[in-house]
């Protein structure tokens, strides 16, 4: 006699997830770490390259423009890309480009001393670090839609885990003298490699349509920019890219110029950084466990605001270094809540996370520039309080993530098991 089925969500007593969604899922966790990695190689260069090239923080800010100007640029057509090539091909000619750009760094620092072919390469980089970006969310989504469960805050722990790996390693170097064009050309051939071999385990593409069948269509791109959920989502992700992306360019500097901290103590207060973020990202599926997306959305923000507050205006170091704790932890699930929502119906999931990401990534594009202005003005750290400005923007958007009514959302349809 069979009892009654399980309703949407429910457990489901199997063996697990089929071998090919395990391969995929262990594909996914493995791009989102090495994106980051190669993401952080750069920034625990960023002030001995301002060193280096004798740049002010206005000239700095402009070379950080670079990366953006490449990523935002580039992440438009993105979504495009991935419908038209595959996750898998997309991710590959991201990681071969952010290799190009790496290794374009290096020369441009140690070898030939010039700014301009550094800004090159960090363009380059921005550019394959878009494509990669919305590949390897699309294929996240698709995983976690097979799972039966929201985990993309744990893919997005994976990037942390490769920022905080790549910062480890960089304060390592640093102390150890190492010089940029060896850090950054090793581990960009490193990233190159493993990248490859972890694409091989996505999810594998649909099978073609019999000769005469006319081909699935998703999303149209142009449709998805016109409608006013996925914009505003993108707003939303914008802010917290910029509370994120702060941290990322500037935390260092921060510690460095406000508190008159050694580099390699400025990166690892970027490190403590990086680590509570991860950890915020770990626990994530745990805080979905006990509230909705939009209130998880909502915490996040305001601690966010209060870290951002206590680096700026904390009596000490260490007391600054709890508030990058408590600001990493506010940063974690923006942008990984943020793509679930935008792929909330897999059939649009493409058009949606290029369209959400394009928005967001306009932060990496405005927030180097701002912050260097207002650096100038004022100082490094006072400037950090625009991230708190920011996250308060996104507390209050933090409804657009609720899901659509009717879409086929994680949960909702019983997860891909072994038979």
């Amino acid at each position: 006699m069979t009892g009654p089925a399980p309703g949407p969500g429910a457990a489901v007593p199997a063996a697990g997830p089929a071998p090919a969604v395990r391969r995929a899922r262990t594909a996914v966790y493995a791009a989102f770490t090495l994106n980051g990695f190669a993401f952080s190689t750069w920034i625990s260069r960023i002030p001995t390259v301002r060193e280096d090239l004798g740049l002010s923080n206005s000239q700095l800010s402009f070379l950080l423009l670079a990366l953006s100007v490449g990523s935002v640029l580039t992440m438009p057509l993105a979504g495009l890309v991935v419908m038209r090539l595959g996750r898998v091909r997309t991710v590959t000619a991201g990681v071969l480009a952010v290799a190009t750009g790496l290794l374009t760094v290096a020369v441009g620092v140690d070898v030939v001393g010039s700014a301009a072919l550094v800004a090159a390469g960090l363009f380059v980089q921005g550019a394959g670090t878009a494509a990669w970006d919305v590949a390897m969310n699309v294929e996240g989504a698709a995983v976690e839609r097979r799972l039966g469960r929201s985990i993309m805050s744990r893919f997005h722990a994976g990037f942390s885990f490769g920022t905080v790996a790549a910062a480890g390693l960089g304060v390592l170097l640093l102390r150890l003298g190492v010089p940029t064009w060896a850090h950054l050309g090793t581990l960009a051939l490193a990233v190159l490699a493993a990248t490859l071999v972890a694409v091989r385990g996505f999810l594998a593409a649909p099978p073609a349509p019999e000769p005469g069948q006319e081909e699935p269509r998703g999303l149209a791109l142009r449709d998805a920019w016109r409608e006013p959920r996925t914009l505003l989502l993108g707003v939303m992700v914008l802010c917290m890219a910029f509370v994120e992306g702060t941290a990322n360019d500037w935390l260092a500097l921060g510690l460095v110029d406000g508190y008159g901290a050694s580099h390699d103590t400025g990166v690892a207060g970027f490190a403590v950084f990086v680590v509570f973020m991860t950890v915020g990202r770990l626990l994530g599926p745990v805080l979905l466990g006990v509230m909705s997306r939009v209130a998880a959305l909502r915490a996040c923000a305001a601690l966010a605001v209060v870290g951002v507050v206590v680096v700026v205006t904390a009596p000490s170091l260490p007391v600054a270094l709890l508030g990058a704790a408590a600001w990493g932890v506010g940063a974690a699930l923006g942008f990984p809540l943020g793509m679930s929502a935008a792929a909330d119906d897999e059939a649009g999931a493409a058009a949606r996370v290029s369209v959400v990401s394009s928005v967001g990534y306009a932060a990496f594009l405005a927030g180097p520039p701002l912050l260097g202005f207002l650096a100038d003005h004022v100082d490094v750290l006072t400037a950090l309080l625009a991230a708190a400005a920011a996250s308060a923007v996104a507390l209050a958007l933090s409804s657009t993530a609720r899901p659509p009514a009717g879409a086929v959302t994680v949960g909702s349809a019983p997860p891909t098991r072994v038979p």
